[in-house]
C-alpha cells in the first residue's frame, strides 16, 4: 500500500523502493504463517498491485505485463472484483500505450466481468479511463467504445456527472 501511496503521488523512486522491499518481504514469507486475514494475498494480488502502481506512474509496458500476470494466476473461480480491477489496469496500459483499440476491447471485458458488482471504486476507474481516452483523442475506438458500452450499468454510472 506504501507502493501505491507514492506510484499515485508520481514519486517514482520511492515507490521502487517500496516495491523492491515489499517483494523481497514477499518472497520470504511462508504461507502457512500468514494470518488468517493475509492469507488471500498471493502471486495475483502481489502482481495486480505491482500493476496498479506502474499504471499510476505512467509505466504502460509494465503495467501490463503485471496486470497480465494477475490475471493469469487468478482462480478462474476468483471474485468478479479482483479479475474487474486487473483487467482495467490492463486496459490502462495499453491505452497508456497509444493501443486504443486493444483498450476498449478490454474495458469491453471489464465492463462483463463488473455486471454483478456495485463499487463506487469500480466506477472510479471507468471515469478515469473515459476522461484518459477522451484526452488521448482515439476517436474511432472511443466512438466504438461509446456504442458497445452504453448497455453496461457501471458505464453509465461512469458517465453521469460528479458534480
Amino acid at each position: 500500500m506504501e507502493a501505491r501511496a507514492y506510484a499515485r503521488l508520481g514519486d517514482e523512486a520511492a515507490c521502487d523502493r517500496a516495491l523492491s522491499d515489499a517483494s523481497a518481504v514477499f518472497e520470504r514469507r511462508s504461507p502457512d504463517d500468514d494470518p488468517e486475514w493475509f492469507r488471500y494475498f498471493d502471486d495475483a494480488e502481489l502482481s495486480a498491485e505491482i500493476g496498479h502502481c506502474f499504471r499510476d506512474l505512467r509505466r504502460p509496458q509494465d503495467a501490463a505485463a503485471y496486470a497480465s500476470q494477475c490475471l493469469a494466476a487468478l482462480d478462474p473461480a476468483a471474485s468478479p472484483r479482483s479479475q474487474f480491477f486487473a483487467t482495467m489496469v490492463l486496459a490502462d496500459a495499453y491505452l497508456g500505450a497509444g493501443e486504443a483499440n486493444q483498450a476498449c476491447a478490454t474495458v469491453l471485458d471489464a465492463l462483463r466481468l463488473g455486471e454483478p458488482i456495485r463499487s463506487a471504486r469500480c466506477v472510479n476507474y471507468l471515469r478515469e479511463f473515459r476522461q484518459s481516452l477522451a484526452a488521448s483523442g482515439a476517436t474511432s475506438a472511443a466512438t466504438d467504445l461509446y456504442e458497445r458500452a452504453r448497455e453496461f450499468r457501471l458505464w453509465r454510472i461512469a458517465g453521469r456527472s460528479t458534480a
